[in-house]
């Protein structure tokens, strides 16, 4: 039992950090796209590496969602799903 808190632990850490990365990468796009910051190069490759980083994860996601225009939905179905990832794992350490 006292292995599976620690798996539950640690897929919690991991599924918070890959929503602190979406929402980095959701202000640091809106900044981009409404020129706040202008071209700034650290943003810059700062925001190519997180979107190197989910771009794995969010692609196969892409492809299963109707295309929307501008509004990528990917990011949201992937944070719902890690939280139900959370709330079944829990579900299962409680049992």
């Amino acid at each position: 039992m006292q292995a599976l808190i620690v798996l539950y632990q640690i897929v919690s850490m991991i599924v918070n950090v890959l929503i602190m990365l979406i929402i980095i990468q959701f202000v640091i796009g809106l900044l981009f796209a409404f020129n706040v910051i202008g071209r700034n190069e650290f943003l810059a490759s700062f925001y190519d590496g997180i979107n190197r980083l989910l771009d794995p994860v969010l692609r196969p996601i892409r492809r299963l969602l109707p295309d929307t225009g501008s509004i990528d939905f990917s990011p949201i179905v992937l944070i719902l799903l890690m939280n139900i990832l959370l709330t079944i794992l829990s579900s299962v350490i409680a049992a």
